[in-house]
């Protein structure tokens, strides 16, 4: 009867070890992901800034995104003096925006993941690395939106 016994708790302990793997390769591509480990395909890239007040749900890691395209990542975050978020992001060599650009933090959907939407001005000039874009919209906080949907509501119902 013992001989039973090591050989189911063996066979749990296999099972749990299996487990714990797979938990912990889903851990480790999920964070691979979002960190931006993954480098763009021909390892080429520039650098740009853009300053923002709110940065809410933007991730170090997360797309950036022009026309609908993956240009980019963002690479890094910092504040300035200022206490506003200055992102770094990074660009695939070969794609050009102009300098009049700007950068927005959008959603992709009511409780998507954020990105950053480059909306490319019409200048003949272009960001250079290591340049800022003049022109950026912070986040949109999803409360703050229901909360002006509601303001309104009560302002058309007073009238």
């Amino acid at each position: 009867m013992p001989e039973k016994y090591t050989f189911e708790e063996t066979k749990v302990l296999k099972i749990g070890l299996y487990t714990a793997a797979v938990i912990l390769m889903i851990f480790t591509l999920f964070y691979t992901q979002r960190s931006g480990i993954r480098h763009h395909q021909d390892g080429k890239s520039y650098e740009v800034e853009a300053r923002f007040g709110r940065t809410d749900g933007l991730l170090v890691g997360d797309k950036v995104r022009m026309a609908g395209l993956d240009i980019g990542k963002v690479s890094g975050a910092r504040l300035d003096e200022h206490f506003k978020a200055i992102l770094t992001l990074d660009i695939k060599d070969g794609v050009l925006i102009p300098d009049d650009s700007s950068a927005s933090i959008v959603s992709s959907g009511l409780m998507g993941s954020k990105y950053i939407e480059i909306e490319p001005g019409g200048s003949p000039d272009y960001l250079m690395p290591g340049s800022e874009f003049s022109y950026t919209q912070d986040a949109m906080v999803l409360e703050e939106l229901i909360d002006r949907i509601i303001s309104i509501g009560k302002a058309n119902r007073q009238k």
